[in-house]
């Protein structure tokens, strides 16, 4: 009977350390997998023409996390969006930060849950969705080449034609301009058809003149020949 009984204690006891270290096992197994950084998920949506980054927490252990969301630049933070506080769910708690970002933005999600999850990142980081929530207004369509107004006929004008001078500007430069005062008395009234035949209106005092000479010329060669023909005749 005393072999029996130590036997059966030993069996409890075995028994005991069993299902406590199973229990164990299995609750830190248990918190384990329910803070697990996979149960994590980030995306960035649209509120009508806003843009919200959203995270959603899928730990059915109900622990607390902190979530924060940064923008990245070439692999680095470059500033912190914003940082909230989720309590995990088995339907998932969902948290929305708001966030009007840009086409193809990073952004790193950090997630820190005391003694389960030490300050990591959901992989890969976030890439925001190649098209922005706001539509850009399209341009008003241009006029065709076709109803674009003629040029004016000024600006058609080559250059080279304004620069060609009249005939009247050509005629003014061509005649030499006298710049000698002349002490030829003015023509008379009488005398202006000679202007009209294109005679200049000193030629008929230059002829009178002219004839004179000849006519004194004369005279002396007259006077002249008579004198000589008297002292020879003498």
């Amino acid at each position: 009977m005393s072999i029996s009984r130590r036997n059966a204690r030993r069996s409890v006891r075995i028994l005991g350390l069993a299902s406590a270290s199973a229990a164990l096992v299995l609750g830190v197994s248990g918190q384990a997998l329910a803070c697990n950084i996979s149960e994590f998920k980030a995306e960035a949506t649209c509120k009508g023409e806003k843009g919200q980054i959203t995270v959603t927490d899928r730990d059915f252990s109900g622990q607390k996390a902190t979530v924060s969301v940064f923008l990245e630049n070439n692999g680095a933070d470059e500033k912190k969006i914003g940082e909230q506080v989720v309590t995990g769910t088995k339907e998932g708690a969902t948290i929305v930060f708001d966030e009007d970002w840009a086409p193809g933005a990073v952004y790193r999600v950090n997630v820190n849950v005391p003694r389960f999850i030490n300050n990591k990142s959901i992989e890969p980081n976030l890439t925001a969705p190649a098209t922005a929530c706001k539509k850009e207004e399209s341009p008003s369509p241009t006029a065709p080449a076709s109803e674009s107004p003629a040029p004016s006929a000024s600006a058609s004008t080559p250059a080279e034609d304004s620069a060609t001078p009249s005939a009247s500007e050509s005629s003014s430069a061509a005649a030499p301009v006298s710049e000698a005062p002349s002490n030829a008395p003015s023509a008379a009234i009488g005398d202006s058809n000679l202007a009209e035949t294109g005679a200049n209106s000193n030629t008929g005092l230059i002829a009178g003149v002219a004839g004179a000479l000849v006519v004194v010329g004369g005279g002396a060669v007259y006077f002249g020949m008579r004198r000589r023909g008297a002292k020879s005749g003498s």
